[in-house]
């Protein structure tokens, strides 16, 4: 397995923070609306939206900038939970913002295939999106610019050599205009999550998104160790609606389920069955930086497990982890 690449931190860009505590929502909301609308002047502009709370946040703030000039696209990557994209593109309507869906998973899955190294997966995300399926787009649309909702937690842990994360470009001396044809504009990158789903609160989200759970870049496909299947990622999404239903009440900062890549010996009716591991996360944590376990009652614990053996074909084994964050993350690739 391959370890994540260590930049020398004179590459970066210096981003000076803003914390939740200093954020003055209305005065931020003018200023980036303002140098959105700068920036594209009279041209269009385009977004990836997956529903999060930063992509939801810079969708809005893009719309209050552009109006109709900002072609927002939910992209179907198969990656996602379960009704997803039907769900999101429904809220954002309804906030009069236009979503069209792009039907992309047969090129996820492709890009995919034989990939097992953490960071060659999410590298395979990132060329797919940006390259492949946003290339075809901008082409067709005409835009010059994409929003993308970068946080500073982001670029920290690319920094670190922790993880590469798939969003983060010009810090790294990358120029998304040479490599894929528009130039990236980062309206949120000097906030934390916690400053974002302030400002999310103040642009009128609906508390169901801003207060929303987080969710990875590289969707399901960070919760599958090992190779991406159609089948892996059906059985993992099965598990996380699972799981989120069970723990929705705990009001932790994020939790989830982890398909394991080997399997486990178990029993069923008294004989052998050779199946599937889950590892069940569950975190505390403000933004991210740091995380420690929730301490979930047993009989919660106890029931997530009866419900993913019993409900999901071939699973046989499930664990829970108690490692904090350091030296764990909260992500488990």
């Amino acid at each position: 397995m391959s370890k994540p690449h260590v930049y020398p931190r004179w590459l970066f860009m210096e981003i000076k923070e803003i914390t939740a505590l200093e954020l003055d929502t209305e005065k931020f909301i003018q200023e980036k609306t303002k140098e959105i609308s700068s920036i594209v002047g009279d041209g269009t502009a385009i977004n990836a939206l997956s529903g999060g709370v930063d992509s939801s946040v810079v969708t809005l703030l893009g719309h209050k900038a552009l109006g109709s000039r900002l072609k927002t696209f939910f992209i179907n990557n198969g990656i996602m939970r379960k009704g997803e994209p039907e769900k999101i593109a429904g809220i954002f309507e309804k906030l009069g913002v236009k979503v069209e869906v792009i039907d992309a998973r047969k090129k996820f899955f492709n890009a995919f295939k034989g990939v097992t190294d953490p960071e060659k997966k999410r590298e395979a995300v990132t060329q797919t999106f940006y390259k492949d399926v946003f290339g075809k787009l901008v082409k067709e649309s005409g835009a010059k610019h994409l929003l993308q909702g970068t946080i500073l937690t982001d670029v920290d842990e690319t920094v670190a050599g922790i993880k590469r994360q798939h969003n983060v470009f010009e810090q790294l001396g990358i120029d998304p205009k040479k490599e894929f044809g528009y130039k990236i504009i980062e309206p949120v990158v000097q906030l934390r999550k916690d400053g974002v789903r302030k400002l999310g609160k103040a642009l009128g989200l609906p508390e169901s998104i801003y207060n929303r759970m987080p969710f990875p870049g590289p969707a399901l496909a960070a919760r599958v160790i090992g190779e991406v299947t159609p089948k892996k990622i059906e059985i993992v999404r099965e598990a996380t609606a699972i799981v989120e239903e069970e723990l929705e009440s705990i009001k932790a900062f994020q939790y989830m389920a982890i398909l394991h890549e080997d399997k486990v010996t178990g029993m069923r009716d008294g004989k052998r069955d050779f199946g599937l591991q889950i590892e069940l996360r569950c975190w505390e944590s403000l933004d991210a930086r740091t995380a420690k376990p929730t301490r979930l009652p047993y009989e919660t614990l106890e029931k997530i497990a009866g419900r993913l053996t019993k409900e999901i074909p071939g699973v046989v084994s499930v664990t829970y982890n108690i490692t904090p964050k350091p030296p764990s993350t909260i992500e488990a690739v």
